[in-house]
């Protein structure tokens, strides 16, 4: 299994209970994929470095995981069908 890590940004405007579900869907997703998740950093609001869909702010989540290069694929799909999600990037860690 290689490493990867996945950063993504929801909507500001959304709750704090809204937030955490999404959250909660992408680790589940990686579970499910056959996924182990490492690390969950939240690192909350945060000022964007440009205007994505007339938002200023973004709330950042970036999670370390161990996964087949498989799992990335339906990973991405699910990020980029999420209305909540304005960015993400999954990244392989290593060489």
């Amino acid at each position: 299994m290689a490493s990867y890590e996945c950063l993504f940004i929801l909507r500001p405007d959304l709750d704090e209970e809204t937030t955490e579900a999404a959250i909660t869907r992408f680790l589940t997703l990686i579970g499910e994929l056959g996924g182990t998740v490492e690390n969950v950093d939240r690192w909350g609001k945060r000022r964007l470095a440009y205007e994505i869909k007339d938002y200023r702010e973004g709330y950042y989540t970036i999670i370390k995981f161990h996964a087949e290069s498989g799992a990335t694929t339906e990973l991405e799909r699910n990020l980029k069908l999420a209305p909540e999600v304005m960015r993400y990037m999954v990244v392989k860690l290593g060489s």
